[in-house]
């Protein structure tokens, strides 16, 4: 006797969709096999749907907390999509390599734009071997390379690799985290050929600037503009723009904002607020942002980030920018541990590129380059450092293991 299954229940209640599992294949009675959509067999639906309908919930990388689920609809996609290809210069002769979980929103949208374009996408499941990846390339004749900074710190790690060694390459995209200049100044003296594209994004509306590869040299700390179709603004806690230098809370108003965050309304309502019209909400990313006196933007840091020491507040990302720039180390994430005559104390997670480089060396390092209140008090040496499920360094985590190395 076939068991009878509701789908999620829509608006009054009712059951979107009806189910009964035949009990033969597996397949529920009145639902359509994968093998079957592909070979194209008509299959009705209760209603044809329409583009503000809910299309996909994506969960967020959990980097600040348990992972909530973002609510996009049909029109969210389409408009992120949309604008992602258009300042991609994205073409149907494309070949993008993506070793992007599809769990991830940015693995995803490889998938979504190669689509949308007609272009080629070819899948690997990790970058744990980038030799053997970088033949795929060579082979493939790759043009597009989505890179997180760990990807690229892996990279400039290698000893072999020539400019130029993948000349089909046209460009390579960067987000998840910002990527520090140093790596950036390394990554475009090894890729001469290719266009690189600094970026910065959340899950809770996928993108949300863009720096245009031409601005690297001028502006090689910034993660540029509004992507297309979208204002990005500075705000201060009164909700007015900040003057150019000053610091604020990043906003986002576009087409391409989530509905919110699935069965969790408090927290959307901290995230979605009403803006100047009063048809829309604002997106208040939580991320502290300045801009430069021509509209260009640098990420400073997570709000909950900041570091309060001595009476004076740190953006590890200013720490971290000075860490990555002593050739001997590959990765450092930086992080506020509790201190009883501090407040705070900054301590830092490194991976070192050279084995012979010492807590010394980073200290006096660190010391030549930044005001003594933003010196790191601790050092951990790190074969790796923690990461989320996506594979985003995670601050969190690594607070928690230096918190318990102190012990």
């Amino acid at each position: 006797m076939p068991v009878v299954r509701e789908a999620l229940a829509g608006r009054g209640g009712r059951p979107i969709a009806v189910f009964a599992t035949d009990g033969k294949d597996g397949t529920p009675e009145g639902a359509l096999s994968f093998p079957a959509a592909l070979e194209g067999e008509a299959h009705p639906v209760l209603h044809h749907g329409i583009d503000s309908d809910l299309a996909m919930l994506i969960y967020t990388s959990g980097s600040t907390g348990h992972p909530k689920g973002v609510m996009m609809t049909h029109r969210n996609i389409d408009a992120a999509s949309n604008s992602i290809i258009t300042y991609l210069q994205g073409r149907q002769d494309d070949i993008i390599l993506n070793v992007l979980p599809l769990a991830f929103d940015y693995g995803l949208y490889q998938l979504l734009m190669s689509v949308r374009l007609g272009a080629t996408l070819v899948l690997e499941k990790s970058f744990a071997f980038p030799s053997a990846i970088f033949e795929t390339m060579r082979r493939e004749r790759v043009t597009g390379l989505p890179l997180v900074p760990t990807m690229a710190a892996l990279i400039l790690r290698m000893q072999d690799l020539q400019p130029g060694f993948l000349p089909d390459l046209r460009y390579l995209t960067n987000t998840a985290a910002a990527l520090p200049a140093e790596h950036i100044g390394r990554l475009r003296a090894l890729f001469p050929g290719a266009r690189l594209y600094s970026m910065y994004g959340l899950t809770e509306c996928k993108r949300c600037t863009w720096l245009p590869p031409e601005e690297l040299d001028n502006r090689p700390g910034s993660v540029g503009i509004a992507i297309p179709n979208t204002e990005a603004f500075v705000l201060d806690d009164a909700g007015k723009q900040v003057a150019p230098g000053e610091t604020g809370e990043l906003v986002i108003r576009g087409p391409h904002v989530m509905q919110g965050y699935w069965r969790n309304e408090e927290a959307t309502a901290r995230m979605l607020k009403p803006g100047a019209n009063p048809w829309e909400k604002l997106l208040h990313t939580g991320d502290l942002f300045r801009k430069d006196e021509a509209g260009f933007l640098y990420f400073v840091g997570r709000k909950d980030d900041i570091i309060k020491t001595r009476g004076e507040k740190v953006a590890p990302k200013e720490v971290e920018a000075v860490l990555h720039a002593l050739p001997g180390i590959a990765e450092a994430v930086v992080a506020g541990l509790a201190d009883p005559v501090l407040g705070q104390a900054i301590a830092a997670m490194v991976v070192r590129a050279s084995p012979e480089l010492t807590e010394r060396d980073v200290l006096q390092h660190c010391a030549r380059h930044l005001e003594d209140f933003m010196v790191p008090k601790t050092i951990v040496f790190q074969d790796e450092l923690p990461r989320t499920d996506t594979g985003k360094v995670s601050r969190r985590l690594a607070a928690a293991q230096m918190e318990k190395a102190e012990q």
